[in-house]
């Protein structure tokens, strides 16, 4: 990303390595200021955590031109930019004792990516520039920072967050491909047959999209909208970026997880699926909820969601404002809603920068 986005528009860019109490070394990027901003400047940048969603990484941030892509106008708004990826993504793939080739490497959901890897990289962060971080999150990387913050985890290290589509309640999403996958137990099959690490373009998936999409319910023409839902706002050369990327690997146990929280409406840990593993994990034998409505009412949030989101549908995520919102803050919580947004248009719209980063630039100011 260093070479390939930032350095080719002017930008300074570091990389470093992060590992996980777990084990895994994470790749973390930072663009520390902006193209006219010198590197001798005294002046303290506030820090901003950019964690990307499923099946992608933290290129989606910087795939377009400076004037377009959230992380270089971040930069250039005065923000000291880190940018993380995590576990299994392209960039990430590397264990202090593990292979990807080996099961226990994939075996994680998104309960683990909560509790290691977002610790990992904001405590790095918070420890390289003395301050608090604000946190901008898309899709997956909403779910686990909720998840943390739900167990008051964090609180400590981060100054506020952004949630772009926010994902917790999956019950009712529009998508009818991820509500059948979901339905029919398509990933638990997955990992029955003995596959741990899940491939969006290997031959496994082929197989098992090409069987669902014979269901005359499901219209796979246009995959990505039968997923995410039509976006408005992509011009060509930014989804052209975007496939060059994406889509990326993730563990299958993060899909059984994301699926069981589709098939039971709340927002758990993972379900080992019998009485006697969920003792041996949380003991009790049912896996312990994420209680969404313990969010400190303290804690800045600034949600936006899109009207056309097959995956953040509005009433899973009105059921999530509704969590939130009840006890928070007023002072201490936005919510903006673009009704012709989809999944995608919150990193990738031509006119995001107007939407959404404008009024996310304010909120941190703000704060």
């Amino acid at each position: 990303m260093c070479k390939t986005q930032a350095a080719a528009f002017g930008y300074p860019c570091e990389e470093y390595k992060v590992t996980t109490q777990d084990g895994y070394i994470l790749s973390l990027k930072r663009i520390p200021h902006g193209r006219s901003d010198s590197d001798n400047s005294t002046e303290a940048r506030p820090p901003v955590l950019l964690f990307h969603g499923l099946m992608v990484d933290g290129v989606c941030w910087v795939m377009s031109t400076p004037k377009q892509s959230l992380g270089f106008i971040l930069a250039d708004n005065g923000f000291d930019v880190w940018i993380a990826n995590s576990r299994g993504t392209n960039s990430s793939r590397n264990h202090t004792s593990l292979s990807t080739n080996d099961p226990a490497y994939w075996d994680w959901s998104f309960d683990q990516l909560a509790s290691y890897d977002l610790p990992a990289v904001l405590q790095f962060a918070y420890n390289r520039t003395g301050m608090k971080v604000h946190y901008i999150g898309h899709s997956l990387g909403t779910l686990m920072i909720l998840a943390a913050f739900s167990e008051h985890k964090l609180l400590d290290v981060v100054r506020s967050a952004v949630l772009l589509c926010p994902i917790a309640y999956l019950s009712r999403m529009k998508s009818k491909l991820t509500l059948l996958g979901a339905h029919i137990l398509l990933a638990e099959k997955i990992y029955w047959l003995g596959f741990h690490e899940f491939n969006p373009v290997g031959p496994v998936a082929h197989k098992v999209l090409s069987q669902i999409c014979d269901n005359p319910d499901i219209n796979c023409y246009d995959l990505f909208s039968a997923v995410a839902g039509p976006d408005c706002c992509l011009n060509t050369s930014t989804f052209c970026a975007f496939l060059e990327h994406a889509p990326q690997s993730t563990s299958v146990k993060n899909l059984i997880h994301l699926s069981q929280l589709v098939r039971n409406g709340g927002v758990s840990r993972y379900d080992y699926g019998n009485a006697k593993d969920n003792m041996k994990h949380y003991n009790q034998t049912r896996p312990p909820p994420y209680n969404l409505s313990s969010i400190p009412n303290h804690l800045p949030l600034f949600l936006t969601h899109g009207g056309e989101d097959f995956l953040g549908d509005v009433p899973d995520t009105r059921h999530l404002l509704r969590t939130l919102v009840r006890k928070h803050d007023s002072d201490n919580i936005e919510v903006l809603y673009v009704p012709d947004y989809a999944h995608a248009d919150f990193v990738m719209a031509y006119n995001a920068p107007e939407l959404i980063y404008r009024p996310m630039v304010e909120f941190f100011m703000r704060h």
